[in-house]
Formats: structure tokens, sequence, C-alpha cells
């Protein structure tokens, strides 16, 4: 009799906690498991916005495949995934074909653009790993060609931020933090350059305690992020974008507009017939989706639903991260017969918004409310805690964050 076969594909959090979890639980002679991904490396989005800014070095938020996936038990395939037959149970990939008995979606988030116009080709995405370089590559060059241009050119060092949820408060705080640095490399004085944060909201941080909102905001205007509230982009051009407020429209002329305000599931989801809700699969209490028993989703592909506050709980890394394992039990049980499956119940330990290397803010143990270094510290020893979950020691001594002090 044939080993079942399981293919997970993405190696992102839901499919990393995936796949380290499930070569733990069964042996060799159980089940073949493939894992695809584009690169042979994890990264965590988490950190994306310090690579943007130039904060933190690329290498730092990347972690090789092979250093925390076993692959005498794991067979990788570095490929890019095209399209999924659930009823063929086949996957198409940009250089093959692949067979599954079971199958894992972990295939994360593109950028919603909201149909905004001109946005997908003058806008830069804090995304992935390429994109993050290319932001903190653009932003660099054009600080550089300001006292080259025979012309006063203060578009160039104008950071426009679009969004003020999570990533663009992170990212404000962060190049909030690089500009100096900038500015004494590029001989430019730190009071022609401006930091500005566009929210179509009423609020930064949608939805988060006002008190640890207001401190963030305060902190950041000390930096001289400055703040338009209820201003939707209206168009993205390649040296400015046209912003509504109160019905009045303005052009902020910029050649760095970086989008940062929401994500929707990976469109294969979608395209492949899976029944989705904005994209992404309101998966059943095991984490399967609704119409296929051999196809669960985790990750941002993955909706779930708050039954308290009858909205869907925000697909964060927490939650992928605690996914994973539960969908590595369910397949040792599907895998050796049968047997009633674990329900995914989040437990949301809390969440931590850095402003920078040394500040931020946040709630952690439910309601608990912390500031300035010690939600700092808290968030990064949130972050070694992946690491020691992902690979052990030995990750966190490679990739952990020590300057815990500073």
């Amino acid at each position: 009799m044939k080993n079942p076969k399981v293919v997970i594909l993405g190696a992102g959090y839901g499919g990393m906690m995936t796949t380290v979890k499930l070569q733990k639980l069964i042996g060799t002679n159980e089940a073949d498991i493939t894992l695809v991904n584009k690169h042979d490396y994890h990264y965590q989005t988490t950190l994306l916005h310090e690579t943007s800014a130039g904060t933190a070095p690329q290498e730092q938020v990347k972690i090789a495949i092979k250093d925390v996936v076993d692959f005498s038990k794991v067979n990788f395939v570095q490929d890019t995934v095209v399209s999924i037959d659930p009823k063929a149970k086949k996957v198409q990939l940009e250089d093959g074909e692949l067979e599954y008995d079971y199958l894992v979606i972990g295939l994360g988030f593109e950028s919603a653009t909201f149909g905004i116009k001109g946005l997908e080709e003058n806008a830069f995405m804090i995304s992935n790993v390429n994109n993050a370089r290319l932001i903190r590559e653009h932003i660099e060059y054009n600080f550089s060609r300001y006292n080259n241009e025979p012309e006063d050119r203060p578009e160039l060092l104008t950071i426009v931020i679009g969004g003020a949820g999570f990533t663009g408060i992170e990212f404000a705080g962060e190049i909030a933090n690089r500009v100096p640095e900038l500015c004494r490399e590029y001989d430019i004085d730190r009071s022609k350059v401006r930091i500005i944060t566009v929210e179509a909201g009423p609020s930064a941080l949608a939805g988060f305690d006002p008190e640890l909102v207001e401190y963030a905001l305060n902190k950041l205007e000390a930096k001289g992020v400055e703040f338009r509230l209820s201003t939707a982009v209206k168009e993205a051009k390649a040296d400015s974008i046209i912003v509504e407020h109160d019905g009045q429209q303005e052009e902020i002329k910029t050649e760095n507009f970086i989008w940062a305000a929401g994500v929707k599931g990976n469109p294969i989801v979608e395209q492949s017939g899976f029944e989705v809700n904005r994209g992404k699969v309101q998966v059943r209490p095991d984490l399967r989706t609704p119409d296929y028993d051999d196809v669960f989703v985790v990750g941002d592909c993955a909706l779930i639903m708050n039954e308290e506050s009858g909205r869907p709980y925000p697909p964060t890394a927490q939650m992928a991260m605690q996914q994973g394992p539960v969908v590595a039990q369910n397949l040792k049980t599907l895998i050796r017969g049968g047997g009633e499956l674990q329900e995914f119940e989040p437990n949301i330990l809390g969440t931590l918004a850095s402003l920078g290397s040394r500040d931020a803010m946040g709630v952690v143990f439910g309601n608990k409310k912390l500031f300035g270094w010690s939600a700092s510290f808290m968030k990064k020893m949130s972050d070694n805690r992946y690491l020691m979950k992902l690979g052990g020691i030995g990750l966190v001594l490679k990739k952990g964050k020590f300057d815990i002090f500073h």
C-alpha cells in the first residue's frame, strides 16, 4: 500500500509550522510530505518594515528552509504554484505537477489595492523580501539624487505612507529613525524631509485601545511624522498622489509612496474554485475547507470568525503559527486512519506594535497595556519565541534579537 501524499503549499508562518510539526509527529514510512515554496527561504513578514526602512539587514528576516526542515523527511520543491484542482487532487506548478491525498494551502497574501487608480503601477508594497529591498534602495537613491538635481525637488525627500494600520505605523516608526542617518549621509537638512501617513479612517490603528493609539501618534509626531486621518488616497501617479478630505482633493508631491493599507488572500485560491469570502476560505473549526475533507487552509488565505465580535480574526502571524500545529495533528490523525479532528481555538496572547527599535506599545496577557521600552522588550521576546518554536535554540542564536537593552 502506497504512502499518502501530503502537499504543503507555501513556506509562510502557517506552512512552516505545519511542516516542522508534522515531520516530528509521523515517521518517514507513514506519509510522503512535500513542501512547495517559490524561494529556498522562509521570511518573517512581521519584520519586513525594518528591512524596508533599512534599519535591519535583509538577512535578518530570511531563514533558510534547510535550516529548520528535515530534508530526509520532507521533499522540498522550489517552484511557483499556478493552480489547484481540488477535484482531481492535483497542484499545477510552473515546472511540473503534484498529486496529493491531503493538501495544506498557505499561499500568503497580496496587497489589497481597492481599485485605486495607478496604485499597482506607482506605489511600493511592503509584501516580501524583494519589495522591501526595493523600497530601501529607492528611498536611498532619491536622497542621493537630491543635492545632484539642478532645482529644488522636495518630492524626492517626501515619504508618504498609505494606511495607518499596524504595518503603516511600524514602517513610520522605522523610517523616522532612519531619516536622520540618511540626512547625515547625503548632506541633507532634516527639516526638508517630510514623512506623511495618510489614513482613510478616522483613527490610526482602527479598533485598538485609544490610549495606546494616542501614545503611538504622539511618539511618531515627535519624530516628525505627519498624520492625515479621514483622508483617502484617490490616485497614485509617478511623482505624486491625489488625496481627498471632506470632499476636497489635494495633490501631494512624492516619489516615495509606500502602500500599507490592507491585504487579501492569494487569488489562486479563488481561481481554483474554492468557496471564498473576500478571497479567503471560511474554514471549518478543524481548518478544512467547507467543501473538501482533504484540504486545509492556514494563514492569510483562511478566514476565521470571532464569535464574540461577529468579525473575522485579523490574519496575524500569531494566528498562523497556532494553526500549523493543529493542522499537523489533524493530518497525523487522518494518515493513521481517522478519528476525531482537533478544532482550532485562537489564543491571542497579545498585540504589540513597534515604533522604532527602542519603542513600542501594545497589549499583553489579555489586557495589560505596555508602553515604551517594556513593550519593545516584549516585542523582541515575542520574535525570539517564534524562532524557538520553529527551529529551537540554534535558530534563536542565529537570527534572534538581543539588542533588548538599547
